[in-house]
């Protein structure tokens, strides 16, 4: 047991960034996401005992995210509208504007991913930004391989048709700021 605890600290200080994060990129609010990620290691926590410590880590992490985001979606516990900080006021100067145009860029990507089914969005972060094979990914979802790749596509498809979208839309209003 001793053991157990130890490896969860080890787990814990060197992960709870990657679950912080992979909540954010399921649709965990800002507000939600601390609460949500130390609930999932709690989880995590309670199931150790079944990790296979030849495996990595971060597909087995994710599944429990995945899971966590999930039930958070469909209980609706969160709001929509502008979160802390959103308004905040920016500066004039060079270092600003690129923490301006940082922010809407993640915003972005960020509607880009909600417009995805979960299940599509969670094979498309695993995979396009954290690397994991597919293998791995199908492995730790309790899908075929077939089926997350079936996913990507799709995910793929509905990030790029948002892409597009976001790209016209900005070529809209510059057109408009210089008329």
């Amino acid at each position: 047991m001793k053991d157990d605890a130890s490896f969860f600290r080890q787990v814990f200080d060197a992960q709870y960034g990657y679950v912080y994060h992979s909540l954010r990129r399921l649709g965990v609010e800002m507000r939600d996401l601390e609460d949500l990620a130390h609930d999932v290691f709690v989880e995590v926590f309670e199931n150790l005992h079944r990790y296979d410590r030849a495996r990595p880590i971060k597909p087995w992490l994710f599944a429990f995210a995945f899971r966590f985001a999930s039930d958070y979606r469909r209980l609706a516990r969160h709001k929509t509208g502008l979160g802390v900080g959103d308004d905040d006021a920016v500066a004039n100067d060079p270092s600003a504007e690129e923490a301006l145009f940082d922010r809407e860029a993640a915003a972005l990507v960020r509607r880009a991913l909600e417009a995805m089914p979960i299940e599509q969005r969670a094979v498309f972060v695993l995979y396009e930004i954290d690397e994991t094979p597919m293998r791995e990914i199908a492995d730790s979802m309790g899908i075929s391989v077939n089926t997350a790749y079936s996913r990507l596509r799709l995910a793929r498809a509905t990030f790029a048709a948002h892409a597009e979208e976001l790209r016209l839309s900005t070529e809209r209003s510059e057109k408009g700021e210089s008329e």
